[in-house]
């Protein structure tokens, strides 16, 4: 297997709306580049991408997958990332690794939400972009119509280099502004293309998009930007120069038009991305932090530095098995290392190693920095880990995966399959680190959370298909709280049981008063003249402590409650700490019912981003669950809505705030505060509880 300087690669992430044709588009390059002998068909469930079950069945990517190729020398290592946000965390995962992001976008609809979404994505990493526009065969689709529309809604920066000649069913050429050529494409399968003069009537057309391409070349360097005030033009090496180097900034973001059905534009952006793209070489210098002091360090991309690599994906199929997808970022990747995990002070050995297209893997003696690969899975490293030489203990900065916005609580149809269950959704939360699992002792129920339903729906079905169990996905029991707001002078139990032999016997006055919200629960003992002796006050003190943990009005922790324990009586024979403990939970529940208690909930903070016309439809929502809107902020074309909502009115928000916004809405959610439940709601609460403990 050829191996690969850090110069000669080229790391790609397509990333883009759900629809766009990422997947497409890989199947036809890796054909292009001859890795495969055939185009695959998502219609089929053909394609090298798309390869699992899901994927096949529903017709859409659901997970990132590594691909590669080699064009003119150069190995293009592509990331197919879903466009659909359930699974946003796989875009994210890819985007920590690569050096560009190509955005596809749709001849006709343009510029989607998960193009914006995906785009923003992309900056934050910090990544070189791209835009391809596909499916320019649509007979709708409108090339400059996409243009405007990028400019506006992504970036002023975004410059065209390839044009359709025409659009609609027939296309079959484009116009190349570095070469200045037409390339006439035959059918996909062909491989086939033609060059020739621009046409006449579309001359002027290229020239106008070629002079912006220029200036914009020229805006990158002062030099350069004088050069072509003064002469008007550039030579083909400083616009070569010059576009890597604007590219590499982020001055310059290339625009080119394609059909990856028809492979139409296809060859063109292959050839600008092996010859203008970034390598890994050309990106600033990454840093990550010292294991041992946490001291910031520069880790190069260099093929003879110490070893660090850092797995940013794993994999568990049946016909795959499991594997670690790795970026190497220094040093050179041998079969039989040892190497440190920096994040979990352990020592791996590294097998056999591998190139992954899909499914398909390839064997490879070594990878240099700036490189994917697989490893088959490792025993004690997981997404996000470092691995590392002993000489250079460095951890690489953490993958931020985006915080879930939906939950749900798993529920098994037959008893015993908790085992089957924590292992099985233990695996799905290695492949999708934003899928996240917890079981919740205080509701008692086994908590996944994510970016979105069909994420939650997934993982119940691979429960399913993996491990034989069968589970619903119910709505989570919400963690309310009890106090009270009133006090309680006397709250008086005796227990008193006599059955032939030895009894029980105990006996105590209780006063509860509400504290400060925050304060938790305090125990005083004021008991004068050993009324209640001393050996029997920690029994008082665990059996208020074990009817807290319990509540009173729905079952929920009892909090911001001070006891005082001031009097009772005992028996000489009788008495002993489990009558004291009893003792002291019923009066408490009798002093407890007798304080005015209220029931709380958990109130939290969320923040929406919403375009400006669905602003009234979410504020009026928000509204309808209670919630209280504390601001609004711009950022752009959307509005930013704080607010503060009820944990039991956010059950599928996020579904419900995209059907309210077209799919355009996102919302971030934080646990604020806990707060009094209006009586009427209070009331149901109860009942609710009342009718699930008869039912049980």
């Amino acid at each position: 297997m050829k191996e690969y300087n850090p110069e000669n690669i080229r790391n790609l992430a397509f990333i883009g709306h759900g629809g766009s044709g990422k997947t497409t588009l890989s199947e036809v390059i890796l054909y292009t580049c001859n890795e495969i002998n055939r185009i695959g068909n998502i219609d089929e469930g053909s394609t090298v991408s798309d390869y699992n079950k899901n994927e096949i069945e529903r017709q859409i990517s659901i997970s990132a997958t590594p691909l590669h190729a080699e064009l003119n020398g150069t190995k293009l290592n592509i990331m197919d990332t879903p466009g659909y946000s359930d699974f946003s965390g796989q875009v994210v995962g890819s985007l920590h690794v690569v050096d560009m992001a190509v955005c596809v976008a749709k001849g006709a609809e343009g510029i989607e939400v998960g193009t914006e979404t995906t785009w923003e994505m992309a900056k934050s990493q910090n990544v070189s972009l791209a835009l391809v526009v596909n499916k320019i065969d649509n007979e709708h689709s409108n090339f400059d119509n996409v243009i405007e529309s990028a400019k506006s809604h992504l970036s002023n920066d975004v410059t065209v280099v390839t044009f359709p000649l025409k659009e609609g069913l027939a296309v079959d050429s484009v116009v190349d502004l570095i070469k200045m050529k037409v390339y006439k494409y035959e059918d996909a399968a062909s491989r086939k293309f033609t060059l020739s003069e621009i046409p006449a009537d579309v001359l002027d057309k290229a020239n106008a998009f070629r002079e912006e391409l220029i200036e914009k070349i020229a805006e990158s360097n002062e030099e350069l930007m004088n050069k072509f005030f003064e002469e008007g033009s550039l030579t083909d090496e400083e616009i070569e120069e010059g576009l890597k180097q604007s590219i590499l900034d982020g001055s310059l973001i290339p625009m080119f038009a394609v059909s990856a059905l028809k492979g139409v534009g296809v060859q063109n952006f292959l050839e600008f991305a092996s010859k203008y793209f970034p390598s890994p070489a050309d990106k600033v210098v990454v840093k990550g932090e010292l294991a041992d002091s946490g001291t910031t360090v520069e880790v190069k991309c260099d093929p003879k530095g110490e070893l660090v690599l850092q797995i940013f994906k794993s994999l568990s199929e049946a016909h795959v098995g499991e594997l670690s997808i790795f970026k190497v970022f220094s040093g050179t990747l041998q079969h039989g290392i040892d190497l440190y995990n920096s994040n979990r002070d352990k020592t791996e050995r590294i097998g056999q190693f591998f190139i992954l297209n899909g499914k398909e893997r390839k064997e490879v003696g070594q990878l240099m920095a700036g490189d994917i690969g697989a490893v088959v899975k490792l025993k004690d490293t997981h997404t996000g880990d470092t691995l590392c030489t002993k000489n250079f203990t460095v951890k690489m900065a953490p993958i931020d995966f985006p915080q879930p916005i939906i939950r749900g609580a798993v529920k098994p149809k037959s008893k015993g399959d908790e085992d089957k269950i924590s292992t099985g959704l233990h695996t799905v939360h290695e492949e999708d680190p934003t899928l996240k699992v917890v079981f919740d002792p205080e509701i008692g129920q086994t908590i996944i959370s994510g970016q979105g339903e069909l994420q939650l729906n997934l993982a119940v079905k691979m429960l399913k298909d993996r491990y034989n169990v069968d589970v619903d996905l119910v709505e989570p029991r919400i963690p309310y709280r009890e106090t009270i707001k009133g006090s309680c002078q006397d709250a008086e139990y005796k227990h008193k049981k006599q059955s032939g032999g030895r009894g029980q016997y105990g006996h105590v006055h209780l006063k509860l008063d509400p504290v400060t919200r925050g304060s938790g629960y305090e125990f005083v003992d004021a008991i004068v003249g050993g009324v209640v002796p001393g050996r029997f006050i920690p029994a008082v003190e665990k059996g208020l402590n074990e009817i807290m943990v319990k509540g009173i009005l729905t079952g929920s922790k009892v909090i911001d409650v001070k006891v005082t324990l001031f009097d009772g009586t005992y028996h000489n024979v009788d008495s002993d700490e489990i009558s004291f403990k009893i003792a002291a939970a019923q009066a408490f529940k009798k002093g407890f019912l007798a304080a005015n208690p209220v029931i709380l909930e958990p109130i939290y903070d969320i923040t929406i981003k919403v375009p400006e016309e669905f602003m009234g439809d979410v504020m009026g929502d928000i509204s309808s669950r209670r919630g209280k809107i504390l601001g609004m902020d711009s950022a752009g074309l959307f509005q930013i809505i704080k607010a503060k909502v009820p944990l039991g009115e956010l059950y599928k928000y996020s579904t419900n705030l995209r059907s309210l916004t077209a799919g355009r809405g996102t919302h971030s959610r934080e646990f604020s505060h806990y707060e009094e439940v209006p009586k009427e709601i209070e009331s149901k609460i109860i009942e609710d509880y009342n009718k699930s403990k008869e039912e049980e």
